[in-house]
């Protein structure tokens, strides 16, 4: 068995398995509410870009570099409920009646852009992890999935955000796990 320095969780070092990715928050950080019934959050990916050169003195030998980072969208999937915030805050990028009122008053300049934070929790309940992630704003919004007589899922919404950016927060620490025992 490996020491404790050698095993993923510093804190609960009797755990071996991964956090689970069902238990999870999603949070308007400039609203300070929670983003209700989200049942799915697409990864958090980032690309750098591979620089190629070579250098005068040594044309056989290519070197690499770093060169312009990027993002990946973030989905957020839910069922349809009769809960108008994602389709406020797509609104907020196009929204038809006021461009055909006004062609200069279709996008919310002041507030299209919103940061948000993705928490993750262990089967507990207690927050394990969580991202901050920076100026989102909707690029697609799905007001419902495909309707179909004969099928038997539920109807889903779905918007997916631009982002520039997300980072850690390294201030949420390992909570120590709860031990009971039943009956007592």
């Amino acid at each position: 068995m490996a020491d404790s320095e050698d095993r993923p969780f510093a804190v609960n070092t009797y755990r071996v398995d991964p956090y689970k990715n069902f238990r999870f928050k999603v949070k308007d950080v400039d609203g300070g509410a929670y983003v209700a019934g989200v049942s799915k959050v697409s990864g958090l990916k980032r690309s750098t870009q591979v620089v190629e050169y070579r250098e005068g003195g040594d044309p056989s030998a290519v070197h690499f570099s770093p060169g312009q980072t990027s993002y990946e969208p973030i989905t957020l999937e839910r069922g349809v409920t009769h809960d108008k915030a994602f389709e406020q805050w797509a609104n907020k990028i196009f929204y038809l009646p006021n461009s055909q009122k006004d062609p200069g008053q279709n996008t919310s300049l002041k507030d299209f852009r919103k940061t948000i934070r993705i928490e993750m929790f262990n089967e507990a309940g207690q927050m394990v992890l969580a991202w901050t992630v920076y100026r989102c704003w909707v690029s697609e919004f799905n007001r419902v999935s495909d309707l179909d007589g004969e099928g038997k899922d539920v109807a889903i919404q779905s918007i997916v955000l631009q982002n520039e950016g997300w980072i850690r927060d390294t201030s949420v620490q390992a909570p120590t796990e709860p031990a009971f025992t039943q009956p007592s």
